[in-house]
């Protein structure tokens, strides 16, 4: 990409103290498209994470990674609605009172944070795996650019 050869290094932050270590040249925030409380998650807790401890650099893109996308059936893209989920679901507040996340509610808290890239994708059944990945290549290679990656609000491409 770009004629120039690139490395990538993923890191789990698992540690709550590791993640302040790392500069890394984009930030790829996950969430699992199951676990409405995840995506919710990303907002509450990890915009001001992200703000507070990377903050060093201005230009660097935010990348949001809706990951277990095998987990919406065919139907969730057929226009219908799932119905709420049952009161026997988990200890918190369903973000939209159902089990999974739709693409629409994910892209609007990734426009919330001014992140660059919204994407998808599932390991179990490998769908749109090297898309995302290129993708965060492409996003991660515009930083070398004298634009950089950081877009005004509310821009935020889907992928």
């Amino acid at each position: 990409m770009y004629n120039r050869p690139y490395r990538f290094e993923f890191y789990d932050t698992a540690s709550s103290q590791n993640y302040t270590l790392l500069r890394p040249a984009v930030l790829v925030l996950c969430y699992s498209i199951a676990d409405p409380a995840s995506l919710q998650s990303l907002h509450t807790k990890w915009k001001s994470v992200v703000e507070q401890h990377f903050s060093y650099d201005e230009q660097m893109p935010i990348v949001v990674l809706g990951l277990k996308r095998d987990a919406r059936c065919e139907e969730d893209y057929g226009g219908s609605v799932r119905p709420l989920a049952g009161d026997g679901y988990g200890d918190g507040e369903l973000l939209n009172g159902r089990t999974i996340v739709y693409p629409q509610e994910a892209l609007k808290v990734a426009q919330g944070m001014r992140c660059d890239r919204y994407c998808e994708c599932s390991a179990l059944t490998g769908e749109l795996c090297n898309e995302a990945f290129e993708d965060i290549a492409r996003t991660a290679a515009m930083t070398t650019t004298a634009k950089g990656g950081k877009s005004d609000d509310p821009a935020c491409a889907v992928m």
